[in-house]
């Protein structure tokens, strides 16, 4: 049913790959997450969420290095204790991140730059990449003209990259930070995963924001598109509903031949897209070409 649109989706949907680790830890963490491009100046989509954690990787950096270059200087007498009015000084313990870094796979060729556009209220951002020399991407989508006709009954199929199979990073223990290298699988595979509008997602004023899918939307397929089978865009994955059926299991099974007590609590999953008539008005909003119809 969705070949020939994942196909398509495919030519303009990217991945960002991103390496993490926890407070006193050499343990790299990898994680994805989703853009598609909307034209050839270099504009993309992507959610909100994902636009802030990068945001907050840039902040990340400094402070924690900040961090380190006072450690190093305590000395003398107690000096445990003074680490640890550091670490509190520089809100820094179990459980906090103290790395992230980024990687934005296959989208341009050459320098670099990426400023980023937030919606004030919705999950949405737009990233625009210059100073490329070739951006990696040369087909676009095309976004469904009349968001009215996007209806209860219509399957739609998104496409990111949940499953993080990236391989090419490593903690340097010289330098004690994470960073990328050349070993390694440096890619991660699309997935594709379909679903039914169930419902519209009104905000507070009752304007349409967005849709709701009757399939979760996975972590790495924020950002990601939501289309048809003839690959029109119609919205961006960005959140997972959980929906509480009121199926609460207790009971006792067999079990290879013992006894076994089970209890189990059900929830539908379904998934959050941002409706394609917000995409579109934010695109308009910052004089971004794209493609209707």
């Amino acid at each position: 049913m969705f070949v020939a649109a994942i196909e398509r989706a495919a030519e303009f949907t990217r991945p960002i790959h991103t390496i993490f680790r926890f407070f006193g830890s050499t343990e790299v963490h990898p994680g994805a997450a989703s853009l598609f491009f909307v034209n050839a100046d270099g504009w993309a989509l992507t959610c909100r969420h994902v636009a802030e954690q990068l945001a907050v990787s840039e902040q990340l950096q400094p402070r924690y290095q900040a961090y380190k270059a006072e450690r190093a200087a305590l000395a003398g007498k107690k000096k445990h204790q003074r680490e640890r009015d550091l670490d509190r000084k520089h809100g820094f313990g179990r459980g906090h991140v103290v790395e992230i870094k980024n990687n934005f796979v296959n989208c341009a060729d050459g320098p670099l730059n990426v400023v980023m556009r937030l919606h004030p209220t919705l999950d949405v951002a737009l990233l625009k990449f210059s100073g490329f020399t070739a951006l990696g991407c040369m087909t676009f989508p095309v976004f469904g003209e009349n968001g009215g006709d996007l209806k209860q009954g219509r399957f739609l199929c998104r496409l990111g990259f949940p499953f993080p199979e990236f391989t090419n990073f490593a903690y340097n223990a010289a330098m004690d930070t994470i960073d990328w290298n050349q070993q390694g699988q440096q890619q991660t595979p699309q997935f594709p995963l379909e679903g039914m509008v169930t419902r519209r997602l009104l905000g507070p004023a009752g304007a349409v924001e967005g849709f709701e899918l009757s399939t979760p939307g996975l972590r790495g397929q924020s950002g990601g598109p939501a289309f048809d089978t003839q690959g029109r865009v119609w919205g961006m994955q960005a959140s997972t509903a959980h929906l509480d059926l009121n199926f609460d299991v207790d009971m006792e099974l067999l079990r290879e031949g013992s006894k076994k007590r089970v209890k189990d609590s059900a929830f539908l999953h379904v998934g959050h897209c941002i409706h394609v008539d917000v995409l579109k008005d934010f695109m308009r909003q910052h004089a971004v070409a794209f493609a209707e119809g």
